[in-house]
């Protein structure tokens, strides 16, 4: 009822007011001065004019302000039709005097509707629009944010409708107050409001704060015992990582992550989980660890009959050998590729093997095999329509390194 009032109040002193604006505006018109140019549009949220909606009574009736929520809803359904129709302006004007009205109704319907229309013109890209819904809500969270008995409700209003305009700083600040009356009341929660603020953090790409969250909702989990939120949890750090490029503790999470997939049986998961560990230490140039994964890799995959993560695997492996001047076994492993390929019915994959296997056995010197190779991998590529020329080259230069 308090802010009720108060809102009811301000209301009606600006409506008293009108009357002097017009006056003032009659003079102005009556003598005219040297127009100035306004650097910043009055925002349309805090100018009110009489509007034939409002109650006689003050504050409102229930009965009041249950017709005026009637009335306010039309309001909102002829805006969006005009905006259906492309009358933006003429849209976002009623939409403004909707906003206006809702004040009557409390801060929980206000801000409801200022979200609701803030999403329609961030979406639209109604810049001005959006500057005008931010301002009316971060002037409502600067007056409430230090209430004695906070509402969770309007809270979580408030912060959604901060994150329909894209207002990413003061969502955070909202949520975090939630997160914090949630923590002092041992609220269950707390879990939904640090997903919504890891969400928030990880959409607006502060991988640290994202990971800082997801981390203590994986403690939550673990503490609890549930392993569905765990894998969850620790697929979200994943990512994370990957996309923040911290191989170390990417390397660190996938192995917990590979561990329960291998506890539930969920051995599907497992082999590109080792191909992701594989490429981690590759990339933290930690050759051996980076072997042993693809090979895990590939075994497991080979086994559930994937053929084509075997593939991957595999090819990986070769350039590994390839690197590190191991190149018998690399031609050793591109024989096996070869297989991989012809299993996942991969003729692309299969020509571009071919042409793996006669590159190395014309390193070696080993022609008539890289001759063979070649030959194979031109009718693959006469199949695909794709490289003929390519191979073409390539056979003719080892046959002219061919002794006749």
């Amino acid at each position: 009822m308090y802010f009720k009032a108060c809102s009811w109040l301000f209301i009606k002193k600006i409506f008293s007011l009108s009357a002097v604006w017009l006056l003032c505006s009659v003079s102005a018109i009556a003598s005219p001065a040297k127009p100035q140019q306004q650097e910043f549009p009055v925002n349309p949220l805090e100018i009110t004019t009489p509007d034939p909606l409002l109650p006689a009574t003050s504050p409102p009736t229930a009965a009041e302000q249950q017709k005026l929520a009637q009335a306010l809803d039309e309001l909102a359904s002829q805006a969006q039709a005009r905006f259906n129709a492309g009358d933006k302006p003429g849209a976002f004007a009623i939409w403004n005097r909707e906003l206006r009205l809702r004040r009557v109704l409390g801060l929980l319907a206000e801000t409801q509707a200022l979200g609701r229309v803030g999403a329609i013109a961030w979406s639209d890209n109604e810049r001005l629009q959006v500057q005008f819904i931010t301002e009316r809500l971060n002037t409502i969270w600067q007056q409430n944010k230090a209430q004695p008995k906070p509402d969770l409700q309007f809270l979580a209003t408030l912060g959604y409708a901060f994150q329909q305009i894209r207002v990413p700083k003061s969502a955070l600040e909202v949520y975090t107050q939630i997160l914090n009356i949630q923590r002092q009341q041992n609220s269950a929660a707390v879990e939904n409001t640090l997903q919504t603020i890891a969400q928030l953090h990880l959409s607006w790409f502060d991988y640290p704060q994202a990971i800082a969250s997801y981390n203590e909702l994986l403690k939550l989990a673990q503490a609890n015992s549930d392993r569905t939120r765990v894998v969850s949890y620790l697929q979200q750090l994943v990512y994370i990582y990957d996309r923040a490029k911290l191989y170390k503790e990417a390397v660190a999470t996938k192995e917990q992550l590979l561990a329960l997939y291998q506890q539930q049986n969920l051995v599907n998961e497992v082999p590109l989980l080792h191909l992701a560990i594989a490429s981690d230490y590759k990339a933290l140039g930690q050759i051996a660890q980076a072997f042993s994964n693809y090979q895990s890799a590939y075994t497991s995959a080979w086994a559930l009959q994937q053929f084509y993560q075997a593939g991957d695997a595999l090819r990986n492996l070769i350039d590994l050998y390839n690197s590190q001047g191991q190149t018998q076994e690399a031609l050793q492993t591109s024989q096996i590729l070869l297989q991989a390929d012809e299993q996942a019915a991969n003729i692309y994959g299969m020509m571009n093997t071919y042409d793996r296997i006669g590159q190395i056995n014309l390193k070696l010197g080993r022609y008539p095999e890289s001759l063979a190779a070649f030959q194979n991998g031109l009718e693959l590529a006469k199949q695909l329509q794709y490289q003929e020329e390519y191979f073409t080259k390539q056979i003719a230069q080892v046959n002219q390194r061919i002794p006749q």
